[in-house]
């Protein structure tokens, strides 16, 4: 099977879209969690297919939109050191920190380089032993794996120079957050496939219960949205709430148990800070203390640092699903990918990038 033909089928689309208005009888609202899901709705005019009863709002599922600005202001201070080689994804480069970011570090003559994989960064530290090699470990659960890897990687080689900045975010603390809030509008969920692939989607089910709301496990293709919106829009148009999986052919209910085993032999859970969000209790993961030489917060000895937003940017209230880009004032005008005043238009999964460049000239 062409997975990429077959699931971008205009037929198959246009059929479920057709389906979803016959079964609506009310308004709906349905967050999808992911940033890439985001894009992918925006890109290929998703939202402007939908019936008018169904509004779909875009969750805080871009890990580099809900890196803390105060941890953001701690990687350009290490990386403006002289004996650092900062390493980072490089949508991190352009994230605006309080008053710069790590790409005018790397312009005023900061080691500040930009990699694929944390293994990158592992090379790197073997390679100059006279440096003190940092890597931004930022991301959801699909990220996870991979960043443990590298710190269990340079242990086994002996590296002392090798420490990660630390931002890995949880999904399922996020939705209770959500769901909690005294202002959600929230009533059905599509959840990330990626992040589902690594730890199933378990965890979803007593978030489903509790809040008495459909979770469904999607993909990133245009036919996974529109068949998981329609699972979502049956359960909610029936009165039920459960987890159903519409990525089988990626998910399963545990997820790949041995990535999970690793992620808990180096992390432990804790609360965490989100961008324009706040603190949410146990949303995080840390080092535990036996991989402490790999933090690099300890390591630079960095104290809490003074922080400021800008005032004119609402990316915390896009990320909670309660704005859209098109209600910011700033958006495509003082805000802009060349000149971002906050990350959600920054970042490759942004929901404020994705507008910007999918549906501007639409709107």
């Amino acid at each position: 099977m062409d997975f990429k033909t077959e699931f971008r089928n205009k037929t198959h689309v246009q059929s479920a879209l057709k389906e979803m208005g016959k079964l609506l009888t009310r308004p709906w609202v349905i967050m999808e969690i992911c940033g890439g899901q985001t894009h992918a709705i925006m890109q290929y005019g998703l939202n402007e297919l939908l019936p008018e009863e169904l509004e779909i709002v875009h969750g805080p599922g871009c890990p580099v939109c809900v890196t803390p600005l105060e941890l953001v202001d701690k990687a350009i201070t290490i990386a403006s050191q002289p004996d650092v080689i900062f390493t980072s994804f490089g949508d991190m480069l352009r994230v605006p920190g309080s008053d710069r970011d790590l790409f005018s570090v790397r312009a005023a003559g900061g080691d500040v380089r930009v990699v694929l994989s944390p293994l990158d960064a592992v090379q790197i530290a073997h390679e100059h032993p006279e440096k003190q090699v940092v890597f931004f470990a930022i991301g959801f659960e699909t990220t996870a794996p991979n960043n443990v890897i590298s710190v269990l990687k340079a242990r086994e080689l002996g590296l002392t120079n090798y420490s990660v900045l630390v931002s890995q975010v949880r999904v399922p603390p996020a939705m209770h957050a959500i769901l909690g809030a005294p202002h959600n509008r929230v009533q059905a969920f599509l959840a990330a496939g990626h992040v589902c692939a690594v730890m199933g989607y378990h965890e979803y089910e007593p978030i489903s219960k509790q809040y008495h709301v459909p979770i469904v496990v999607t993909g990133f293709e245009p036919l996974d949205l529109v068949y998981g919106m329609l699972d979502a829009i049956r359960q909610l148009e029936s009165g039920k709430s459960m987890v159903e999986n519409a990525y089988s052919r990626v998910v399963t209910r545990s997820g790949n148990q041995h990535a999970q085993k690793i992620i808990e032999q180096v992390y432990e859970p804790c609360d965490q800070q989100w961008r324009g969000i706040g603190l949410i209790p146990m949303s995080g993961w840390r080092l535990r203390k036996e991989y402490s030489q790999f933090d690099a917060s300890m390591k630079f000895k960095l104290e809490a640092m003074h922080t400021h937003e800008s005032e004119i940017c609402i990316a915390g209230q896009i990320l909670q699903g309660l704005k859209k880009p098109k209600d910011c004032p700033a958006f495509a005008n003082i805000c802009t990918p060349e000149s971002p005043l906050g990350a959600t238009m920054v970042s490759s999964e942004g929901t404020c990038a994705a507008y910007y460049r999918f549906a501007r000239d639409r709107e």
